[in-house]
């Protein structure tokens, strides 16, 4: 006759804790912080500009051109330690990028096309008419080529400006901004992908897609070996590097086929856990020989009942926001200012791209759809806060200083920073102070209470 689970304290039925977790469970509490990710990237940031206007600069802008590198026989990669934070650590940014775009086409808001059609149309708007403003303003003109730069929203900071509002924001207009930010990420990625490729190595642009294939192949027949991935992700980094399509691609494209979901169900996990449950109070159990892969299927399968992309997306999204962006921030904001970089033709482009062509171009796309009748305003979400939100979505941060390495250089690029940073602050200022007047203001628990008690 079987033995009936014995019950335990709470206590004994948690991990034992360890003396070094007393410093990381505070840090850990501090990266869940919905605004964490965006105040540091404010900081470093302001760090950035803060030494490349001091009597630093020369030091501290010559670090981000120090080479490093390695040779190997014929095969040589010497770049400058810049280009390996956006070449190499962004290829991880884009990858995270890739998993949060699988997760809501797969799981999220952009799974169902009729919740999805008023974010995607009103992204295509924010897309297309800062593009159309920038280009008005610098056709046939040499910072053409910076067309894509006022495409983007940053996430990261939109996120923060909400958090900051609190409960205040409706949950459609949180719904709207950022199902609109990964919509704008794909744009913004076609563009990389389309708008700033100068060559083609075709041989080894196939290459690389039949590393993706591999890739593909290898989900399908369920290998779940990590450093595996990880080898054929570098030689399709590589791959993609040689060929001229922008290295960070690769990154995006692999996010994408992650698998979105587990392998192994809530429901034999369960069973699993039972059967193991029954088999540790028997009197088989010594810990050894197959004691000790019981053990084992119950760690496969406790770590495959979570998907791929959600794992990956765990794990990952920490070091993405709290490394890899600030680094970035740091060796591409800092820029040396100047009254006179305000003036500049292709600065003032970028900031009415954001400034105006965002809110513009998100409100009319998304007054076309309702008055279509192919979309409707969330619950919660009228023209006037919709404006707010688009106003907040002209924060173009890491995106837009990414496209601008591409697109520009030298005095362009740096005035092209400029407009992103001046912009992207307005932005952000307007857009919040906006939504602070506009939001309904908070009902103070005591004042709900004697409302609903008097029944008013």
């Amino acid at each position: 006759m079987l033995q009936q689970p014995q019950q335990y304290s709470n206590d004994l039925a948690r991990l034992p804790t360890k003396p070094v977790d007393r410093i990381i469970e505070p840090l850990a509490r501090f990266l869940r912080v919905e605004a964490a990710s965006g105040v540091l990237l404010l900081f470093v940031t302001c760090i950035a500009l803060a030494l490349a206007n001091s009597p630093f600069a020369n030091a501290f802008l010559s670090l981000w051109q120090t080479p490093f590198g390695f040779t190997l026989g014929p095969f040589e990669m010497n770049y400058s330690l810049r280009y390996w934070i956006n070449e190499g650590l962004m290829t991880i940014f884009f990858f995270v990028v890739g998993l949060e775009v699988k997760r809501e086409l797969v799981l999220g808001e952009l799974r169902d096309l009729r919740t999805a059609s008023l974010p995607i149309i009103a992204a295509v708007g924010g897309m297309v008419i800062p593009a159309s403003l920038y280009l008005a303003g610098q056709l046939g003109q040499p910072g053409e080529r910076g067309w894509g730069i006022p495409m983007a929203t940053d996430i990261a900071f939109v996120v923060g400006c909400l958090a900051v509002l609190g409960t205040r924001v409706p949950p459609g207009l949180r719904i709207v901004l950022l199902s609109l930010a990964i919509a704008d990420d794909i744009g913004a990625i076609l563009v990389i992908a389309i708008g700033y490729t100068s060559h083609l190595n075709l041989t080894a642009l196939l290459l690389g897609l039949l590393g993706l294939g591999v890739v593909r192949g290898l989900t399908r027949l369920g290998v779940r070996s990590v450093p595996i991935y990880c080898t054929v992700g570098v030689l399709i980094w590589l791959m993609f590097h040689t060929s001229g399509v922008h290295a960070t691609i690769a990154g995006v494209i692999l996010g994408l086929l992650a698998p979105a979901h587990g392998w192994i169900s809530a429901g034999r996990l369960d069973a699993i856990v039972q059967q193991f449950a029954t088999y540790i109070q028997g009197e088989r159990w010594n810990n050894e020989g197959k004691d000790r892969g019981a053990l084992r299927a119950i760690e496969v399968a406790a770590r495959e009942t979570l998907s791929p992309l959600e794992r990956l997306e765990t794990a990952l999204h920490p070091w993405v926001s709290f490394v890899i962006m600030p680094l970035f921030a740091l060796a591409n904001a800092g820029i040396s200012i100047n009254v006179m970089d305000f003036r500049e033709p292709v600065a003032v482009a970028v900031m009415v791209g954001l400034g105006v062509g965002k809110p513009v171009g998100i409100v009319s796309f998304s007054w076309l759809a309702v008055r279509l009748g192919i979309a409707k305003l969330p619950e919660g979400v009228n023209w006037s806060i919709l404006t707010a939100g688009g106003i907040l979505a002209g924060i173009g941060f890491t995106m837009a200083l990414f496209i601008a390495g591409l697109a520009l250089e030298g005095m362009l690029l740096n005035a092209a920073k400029v407009g992103i940073l001046s912009g992207s602050a307005l932005c952000a200022v307007i857009g919040s102070l906006l939504l602070l007047w506009l939001l309904p203001k908070p009902v103070s628990s005591v004042r709900r209470t004697v409302t609903e008690t008097s029944g008013l």
